[in-house]
């Protein structure tokens, strides 16, 4: 149980990219009427900048 938690732990900057950031772009992109390039939609924009944030994080062990 102990070695799950860890994991867990390890990989909350990737769930939070993906559940927080992804999210939080989106909904600013809506309030602010701003229009995603290339045809994307404001969450998948999201993802594309969250997910990424996230893993680097994991990575490196810090968000910066």
């Amino acid at each position: 149980m102990e070695a799950a938690v860890k994991q867990l732990f390890r990989w909350m900057p990737f769930i939070f990219g993906i559940g927080f950031i992804a999210p939080l772009i989106a909904q600013s992109m809506t309030y602010w009427d701003v229009e995603a390039p290339f045809g994307l939609s404001g969450i998948q924009l999201g993802l594309l900048i969250g997910a990424p944030w996230g893993l680097y994080a994991v990575w490196r062990g810090r968000w910066i």
